[in-house]
């Protein structure tokens, strides 16, 4: 199985301790070309084109200018903080466990494209919807998606065909995902909470699903969808077309 996550927003950038095997990411020169770009724009823009304050303009202002640099490389799984990856808890993983997860696991990445968790990485921040001129101006969703549709495709049908898709909806956007959906078997789990017989989605309940069903996958390598059914957590279990429900 290939599982699909995405990026978070906040990287710490922290590794617990030295870390073998790692690699480089696939998309690497062409992150350096969307962050030299990057560099060019004042912190007064990013903070339009980011969605953010001014603090975290400044900050990736910084980090664009600086960008490429080895001080600041960390592995992919452990430079962002998101609470998928805080469920994820690779800092508890052997070597073992985190090589085997970069064979089996891919973060979706608006500047890096895809990232396996090994990957070394500079702490960036950047959104899909943002257009660059060295990217003939389309947004990162239209940049990258002829880039890592074939490959994403490849990568399943390398392994046994089946991509389990644990990456919020908007990392849909990065591939042209009815190609995917129709070369690979593709499942999509949905976490629910139900309260007073009624279902509804919460956001932070779902990320903590993806990323402590990211980690199960990962420990315990189910050879078929169906056992992904077996997966329990704070109270989500499987009810049916691989939807976990949690009883409020």
């Amino acid at each position: 199985m290939q599982i699909l996550i995405g990026c978070a927003k906040i990287m710490t950038g922290k590794v617990p301790r030295e870390i073998p095997g790692l690699t480089v990411p696939l998309w690497q020169e062409e992150a350096q070309k969307l962050a030299a770009d990057l560099a060019r724009y004042a912190p007064e823009e990013l903070i339009t084109m980011l969605r953010c304050n001014r603090q975290i303009a400044l900050e990736n202002w910084h980090r664009y200018r600086d960008f490429g640099s080895p001080d600041t490389l960390c592995p992919a799984v452990f430079s962002y903080d998101g609470m998928v990856f805080q469920r994820l808890a690779p800092e508890t993983m052997s070597d073992a466990e985190l090589a085997y997860a970069n064979d089996h696991l891919l973060i979706g990445s608006f500047l890096y494209g895809l990232l396996r968790p090994l990957d070394k990485v500079n702490p960036y921040r950047l959104e899909g919807d943002v257009s660059l001129p060295v990217a003939d101006h389309l947004s990162m969703f239209d940049y990258w998606k002829p880039r890592l549709t074939d490959y994403l495709i490849q990568r399943v049908k390398a392994d046994d065909g089946v991509l389990v898709n644990l990456a919020s909806a908007e990392f849909k956007r990065l591939f042209d995902w009815r190609r995917v959906a129709k070369s690979v078997t593709v499942v999509t789990p949905d976490f629910k909470v139900e309260e007073a017989g009624r279902e509804k989605n919460v956001t932070i309940y779902a990320k903590m699903c993806r990323g402590a069903m990211t980690r199960w996958i990962l420990l315990n390598h189910p050879f078929i969808p169906v056992e992904l059914t077996a997966f329990e957590y704070e109270g989500f279990h499987h009810v049916q077309n691989f939807k976990f429900v949690c009883h409020a």
